[in-house]
């Protein structure tokens, strides 16, 4: 069940971030932490450091590495907090907090809220995608709004080179505080086939995605996810002994 429901999402996530530069946290990781919570966000960073591969070898040449340089710095100490809530926060408060962090996102991005880019907004920026990429698998809604007015190539290449950095810094961070098991590595490992059919769909479906027909459909559906996955947790602790 899991790697069927999970196999379609990050599909559906893989699409998204291949023709807009990010999106398959936002899509998938609020339905894996609902169906397999003991498995994120080990299993989406899998995922999370093997599509940008695919992006950056058509586009690499527009990275920002300036703006990426900052971003990095920014992203080390919040990694570090990321992983002091994935030891000290229970898996259900987790689930919680991805769910927020999507509706955050959904709510901004329907918004078109428009971030000054400059070296203090792109280092915040990398420090709240380490702390939410690390706890949650979410990292990229907040360098995505630092990089929204930015074109298509520089925005899916600088985005991709960071998610690659991101989510193997992360994978090593939660490897240390022993919080990487081995299933979700393999679930994560699965989920890369999806992934890889959803990039080559994505490349004739770009101009359509980068025009909004997919957008409200997409900011939907994570917005379901995120309402089902809250209903779920607090359902938990309701029954709770």
């Amino acid at each position: 069940m899991v790697l069927i429901v999970g196999s379609l999402v990050v599909f559906v996530g893989a699409i998204v971030q291949g023709g807009v530069g990010f999106g398959l946290g936002l899509v998938a990781a609020p339905v894996l932490t609902l169906l397999a919570p003991d498995l994120m966000p080990g299993a989406i960073q899998v995922v999370n450091m093997t599509l940008p591969l695919f992006t950056l070898a058509v586009e690499w040449r527009r990275v920002d590495w300036r703006g990426l340089g900052f971003a990095v710095l920014g992203r080390l100490p919040g990694s570090v907090v990321g992983a002091v809530i994935v030891v000290y926060v229970s898996v259900y408060t987790r689930g919680v907090l991805v769910a927020v962090m999507v509706l955050i996102a959904v709510v901004l991005t329907a918004r078109a809220l428009s971030v000054p880019r400059n070296a203090g907004t792109i280092a915040s920026a990398g420090f709240v995608s380490g702390v939410t990429g690390t706890a949650t698998g979410i990292g990229g809604p907040p360098i995505a709004l630092v990089y929204q007015d930015a074109k298509g190539p520089q925005i899916r290449a600088t985005l991709a080179m960071f998610f690659f950095l991101s989510a193997a810094q992360s994978l090593v961070i939660l490897y240390v505080v022993d919080e990487l098991p081995a299933r979700a590595l393999g679930t994560g490992a699965a989920l890369i086939v999806p992934m890889v059919l959803g990039f080559l769909v994505s490349g004739p479906l770009r101009r359509y995605l980068d025009g909004g027909k997919v957008r409200v459909a997409v900011l939907a559906v994570a917005t379901a996810s995120a309402i089902a996955l809250i209903a779920q947790n607090v359902i938990v602790e309701m029954l709770a002994p």
